[in-house]
């Protein structure tokens, strides 16, 4: 059963059309990544799907539910910001008050054993070390902050997370390794992923399966094998000056 449902999305902005008509099926567990063209539409369509925008037309189904009335924090998504949006002001984690990872299950009015116990084990998947907990945001470096974020997002157990080009301001060792870790959490923890990037060499690293946008419309999806090889003019001008690996360009 998909895990996500588009039907239809279209959104405009005046005279603007930033989505046209989208219409997607993302399954349960499923790495989706959806790559384009700055001002294509990716970013647009992610606040769609978290209900940070409202779409003029369609519909969103989300485990077999229509969420299109329903606000951002009623709908099991919960999102990773390119500028990661953490809480300056607050701790990394912080069991008494309010803090980064604590925040949503506290104002979900979860049992502080459980929001104790459920944090610590988020933190230890990803690699947070707990001698972080008592710092700002400003006082951690940016793989100790994306750790943070990616943590902020999975603590509430939501049915998809959704990350709009969440590796951008590392350094590309940083990314890199960040690139694998994620893939590894992914396959780890069952996420229902879908990851907004300009990166295609991070898109083909990461995917179970691609969709490329251009001007609001999905142009092409499929697996990383299909998207390379498409027949469409614009996706093969698009991804023919980047270097992938040989079992994707059969060399």
């Amino acid at each position: 059963m998909p895990d996500l449902v588009l039907k239809g999305i279209t959104k405009r902005f005046g005279d603007v059309t930033a989505v046209d008509n989208v219409g997607l099926e993302i399954k349960d567990r499923e790495l989706f990544v959806v790559i384009g063209p700055s001002g294509c539409g990716k970013t647009t369509l992610l606040r769609i799907i978290a209900g940070l925008e409202k779409q003029d037309s369609g519909s969103i189904y989300i485990a077999g539910r229509q969420v299109d009335n329903l606000g951002a924090g009623k709908r099991g998504v919960q999102m990773v910001f390119q500028s990661l949006a953490l809480w300056p002001h607050m701790k990394v984690f912080d069991e008494k008050n309010y803090s980064n990872l604590s925040f949503g299950l506290k104002i979900r009015k979860t049992p502080q054993e459980t929001l104790s116990q459920r944090v610590r084990d988020i933190s230890s998947r990803l690699g947070l070390e707990k001698k972080l907990f008592s710092r700002h945001p400003q006082n951690l470096s940016s793989g100790e902050a994306q750790r943070v974020a990616m943590a902020r997002s999975m603590t509430t157990s939501p049915l998809i997370v959704l990350m709009d080009e969440p590796l951008s301001n590392l350094d590309a060792l940083s990314r890199a390794k960040m690139r694998d870790e994620l893939r590894h959490w992914h396959r780890e923890m069952g996420l229902t992923i879908v990851y907004v990037t300009h990166n295609l060499t991070e898109a083909f690293a990461l995917a179970d399966r691609i969709a490329v946008m251009k001007d609001g419309m999905i142009v092409q999806s499929g697996s990383p094998q299909e998207v390379f090889n498409s027949s469409n003019e614009f996706v093969r001008d698009f991804v023919r000056a980047f270097e992938f690996p040989s079992f994707l360009t059969g060399s």
